[in-house]
């Protein structure tokens, strides 16, 4: 058995002081590395006297121009901004949206009009509200302008009318970290005791001090007596202890959602490019009809009107559901959720926190995003619970009563007693970075590390099991062990991270709240492939500014057009590591990855580190030989399929049974598929609710995998891709695995939640999900003949074959096919080959709508199926309204899709038996991968690149676990 402490201490190696992979510290923009290739904390992390030289640089009249009071109207800004306010005041059928936070440039102008202020008191006293109210913390552009500012004034070295000295040190304490955490670490030493102590009483309760850390501990050895009351202060925990508690009754109104909340739901889709804009986005939240919920405008605006008579009740509102937040962009969701039932963070603008989330069933990621959000999620019975009804929860207690009375309506157990220290701390990540603060205080001041005198720390679980799962080794290599057992908490090493573009501006936003300006994570990637094919105003922009955020933080950026997330980023990928991505479909086909909402993202890309309480497996064994016709799509519908015969799975949502949410699926008797075909099994667990997903493979298609995925890399560099450097050190830790392939296997005796044996000769025929529910599962025989209007063939659950097996089957056909057809391959290289071997003619004859190389229909976020119509899909879900509007959809494979097109209906298992002997004939043709080491011009361009040695010692170092 290993303990709680064990892993804990092990997940937190090379995070001491100045190691790569410290992120307690504020990142500069330098790119020197360290011995470990990763950017070296002495550089990347600035101590609290460069950072001032950075603020004093900024604050001085040489500043930019490009802040220059001289370059403002200084009269202009409160116009400005009431102008904006009322703008925004129109938004929402007339309802109103809030304003947005400051821009730098914004910043700016009000710090020129407040310095040159001669206004009334009234103008005044807004001009230094909007200062200290809407300018976001951290290290937003805004937020460095804003703490140039009053660090001028916070040393003497400026003076305002409105701002005193005084009042610039308590508004740096609200910056949360980063920018302002220099200043006043400088002003500890302030030869003026009372401006010592007010900058003592900031950092008491700034957690975000990163590198600084050691700078307070170095002033208090020095006898500096503010330091020690700064340490003293982190030590006893005043940061947490002072507030307040969570309450033993919480009296709220009930929000009830019927059936099953997913994600597209309360963070639609089509208004993917307002995400970032959480009171904007918010008003999508069910702007779909659907019992109970009273749009404003019906596919347009939510139930705002309806929210809003609930709040006049006088009490805060809970979000109620059967089944909540399955899908995917949990982030965006959760904020919008938390928008019209959280609560205000003071002086951080648009944001909220708090609140309560009750579910009959709460989708795992999103319940670990409503963690990570401090709000309090409850999993609990919920048919007695009604909408308008007002109750008092005892989470201490675990019952929920009739508001005002001893009547129990039900009963409930929290996932954790740590959700409550995470509620009163604001949120998991705070927990985990204050917690750490500390303990390292403690011992700076001699004492002991532990923090349970204070804090509710993880239980230890009591089984102790013969043999560890393929997962279970994994997540214990990623800390230091051989393995984690279920419900144990720790914090593995992320080595891969994944950001897409719908995320990716939710992700930065939340790493300048994180204050971080470099990646511990070894290799952090972005892409654009949600928002390249149809972009509007505002992703044009983030195309344009999210590369250079990403790659000065020493992350890699592919550019609009490259294709899919996750056939890029499962190329990058390191056998048996652990990684995490901001969309729910980052399940690695080699290791093992725990998707997370981009709060959770950011922090691992930021820390190198995730938290994580493992979870049980669900292991799905394979045996048998493959039918006729059958594809590994027809095998991922038979995993749901097999277990709602088995009981273990209802697609009723209310009282939903799924044995996969939550749980990683592991499975096993597949070992020779490429990795291309694995992920198409991995993919899916996303659909299942499932936490993970491993994958059983022999060593011999890994390395042709990462032989190829080797070639591709040098070629990405060659081509300029960036930062050059994080591809060097992938590079070289493949080739370090390749010198010497060794893989972890389930030990026989691992105990898993459950065993779902699957035998592939009794799989004679297509296995298809039926709509509305990936769930849902039919054979081709019982929905043969449905007719189909419109076919996608695309999306990550797609490979090269896939198209050249469509390509194949409509080069037969002489007549024009009698749906729309719409083409989207994974990525641009596909798309290179398959014009190359004249596929592209094949679809143009047939009258297929090609996309560009991206996600396309998949997401339903811009190109869109008819309303109504009834679809064929290889897509990954098929959610009422995500690929258009009450547009029923079928998932299937590529390969009966392409019949469904010629067709125009679904066909007998017969007529598909006959059409898939056309593929069959020529199969070892269709289904060749992109091996890139085998085409010359990726390997001509390869030959170009060579590794550095640095970079080949830090993957040694990184591949050995030092």
């Amino acid at each position: 058995m290993v303990s709680f402490a064990a892993v804990r201490r092990v997940a937190s190696l090379g995070r001491s002081r100045r190691s790569n992979m410290n992120f307690l510290s504020t990142a500069s923009f330098d790119t020197s590395t360290n011995e470990s290739g990763n950017h070296s904390s002495s550089t990347r992390f600035l101590s609290s006297s460069v950072l001032n030289s950075r603020i004093n640089r900024v604050a001085s009249p040489s500043s930019s121009s490009a802040f220059s009071p001289q370059a403002r109207n200084l009269s202009a800004f409160l116009d400005s901004y009431d102008a904006h306010v009322d703008e925004r005041a129109t938004l929402a059928d007339g309802l109103g949206v809030a304003p947005k936070p400051l821009d730098a440039a914004q910043c700016q102008d009000l710090i020129d009009e407040i310095k040159a202020f001669s206004g009334s008191q009234e103008e005044g006293d807004r001009l230094v509200d909007i200062l200290s109210n809407r300018v976001p913390p951290g290290v937003d552009e805004a937020a460095y302008v804003k703490a140039a500012y009053l660090s001028a004034i916070a040393k003497g070295d400026d003076s305002s009318s409105l701002v005193s000295r005084e009042l610039a040190i308590k508004l740096l304490g609200t910056m949360q970290g980063g920018y302002n955490v220099g200043t006043l670490v400088e002003l500890l030493k302030d030869s003026d005791e009372s401006i010592s102590a007010l900058a003592a009483e900031q950092l008491k309760h700034t957690l975000l001090v990163f590198d600084a850390f050691y700078d307070v501990e170095e002033m208090h050895k020095q006898g500096v007596k503010a330091a020690t009351e700064v340490m003293e202060s982190w030590a006893n925990a005043e940061w947490f202890l002072q507030k307040p508690q969570v309450q033993e009754k919480i009296t709220v109104t009930v929000f009830k959602v019927t059936g099953e909340t997913n994600t597209d739901d309360l963070s639609p889709a089509q208004d993917a490019w307002s995400r970032p804009d959480i009171p904007l986005h918010a008003v999508a939240m069910l702007k779909n009809s659907r019992d109970g919920i009273e749009p404003v405008a019906d596919g347009t605006i939510g139930p705002l009107k309806q929210i809003a008579e609930l709040q006049e009740k006088g009490y805060p509102l809970a979000y109620v559901g059967d089944v909540v937040g399955t899908g995917s962009s949990r982030k965006s969701a959760t904020n919008s959720v938390l928008w019209f039932m959280g609560e205000d963070i003071p002086y951080v603008p648009n944001i909220k926190s708090g609140g309560v989330c009750i579910g009959g069933k709460i989708a795992p990621i999103f319940f670990n995003t409503m963690e990570d959000s401090g709000a309090l999620p409850i999993e609990m019975d919920v048919n007695d619970l009604n909408m308008g009804d007002t109750i008092d929860i005892y989470p201490f207690e675990g019952k929920v009563c009739k508001a005002g009375t001893d009547e129990v309506i039900t009963e409930f157990g929290l996932k954790t007693p740590v959700i409550l220290d995470e509620v009163r701390a604001g949120g998991r990540i705070p927990l985990i970075i204050g917690r750490g603060i500390t303990s390292k205080a403690r011992v700076a001041l001699g004492r002991d590390a532990s923090v349970a005198d204070t804090f509710k720390l993880p239980e230890e679980p009591e089984n102790n099991p013969e043999g560890f799962t393929l997962a279970q080794k994994m997540v214990g290599r990623a800390c230091g062990v051989d393995g984690v057992v279920p419900g144990q908490y720790c914090e593995p090493l992320m080595t891969t991270v994944g950001s897409q573009d719908t995320t990716g501006p939710m992700t930065r936003d939340e790493l300048r709240s994180l204050a971080c300006l470099g990646f511990s994570a070894d290799l952090v990637m972005q892409s654009f492939c949600h928002t390249a094919a149809y972009p509007k105003p505002v992703d044009v922009v983030t195309h344009h500014t999210l590369p250079d955020f990403i790659r000065t933080r020493g992350g890699v950026s592919l550019r609009p057009g490259d294709g899919i997330i996750h056939s890029w980023l499962n190329r990058m990928l390191i056998p048996d590591t652990v990684g995490t991505g901001g969309d729910s479909h980052t399940r690695f086909p080699i290791g093992i990855s725990f998707p997370a909402g981009s709060g959770l993202v950011a922090f691992a890309g930021a820390t190198g580190i995730m938290p994580l309480d493992m979870p049980e497996s669900v292991l799905v064994r394979f045996s048998g030989t493959m039918q006729p016709g059958v594809t590994l799509r027809d095998l991922v519908q038979a995993i749901p399929y097999t277990a709602i015969q088995m009981g273990l799975l209802t697609t009723e949502k209310k009282g939903k049974k799924n044995i996969f949410s939550g749980r990683i699926l592991e499975i096993e008797g597949l070992p020779d598929l490429k990795c291309e075909q694995a992920f198409e099994l991995s993919d899916a667990s996303a659909e299942r609710s499932a936490a993970g997903c491993t994958i059983q493979l022999n060593k011999e298609p890994i390395i042709e995998y990462l032989n190829s995925n080797v070639v591709m890399l040098k070629w990405m560099i060659a081509e300029g891709y960036g930062d050059a450097r994080t591809l060097e050190r992938r590079i070289a830790r493949m080739e370090e695995w390749l010198a010497d392939p060794q893989l972890l296997e389930a030990d026989p005796k691992a105990e898993y939640a459950a065993v779902i044996d699957i035998n592939l000769d009794e799989i004679t025929e297509p296995i298809l999900a039926l709509p509305n529910d990936p769930d849902a599962s039919a054979k081709l025989s019982e929905v043969q003949g449905e007719n189909i209007d419109e076919v996608f063939i695309g999306s990550c659950m797609t490979n090269i074959g896939h198209f050249r097996a469509a390509g194949k089957l409509l080069d037969k056909v002489s007549e024009p096919i009698p749906t729309r057809l719409w083409v989207a391959p994974p990525t641009k290289m596909d798309e290179a080959q398959l014009t190359e071997e004249g596929y592209y003619s094949i679809f143009g004859s047939a009258g297929a709508r090609t996309e560009m190389p991206g996600c396309s229909l998949c997401m339903g976020n811009q190109a869109r199926v008819a309303p109504g119509c009834t679809v064929v899909s290889t897509s990954t879900r098929n959610f009422p309204n995500r690929l258009g509007q009450g547009a029923n959809v079928y998932l299937a494979s590529a390969e009966l899709a392409a019949v469904a097109s010629i067709l125009g209906r679904l066909p007998t298992p017969d007529e598909y038996l006959q059409y898939m002997g056309q593929v069959d004939a020529t199969a070892a043709d269709t289904y060749r991968y992109l091996n890139f080491d085998e085409l010359p011009d990726f390997v001509e361009k390869a030959s170009s690149v060579e590794i550095s040695d640095e970079m080949k010692a830090a993957a040694h170092k990184l591949q050995a676990g030092e």
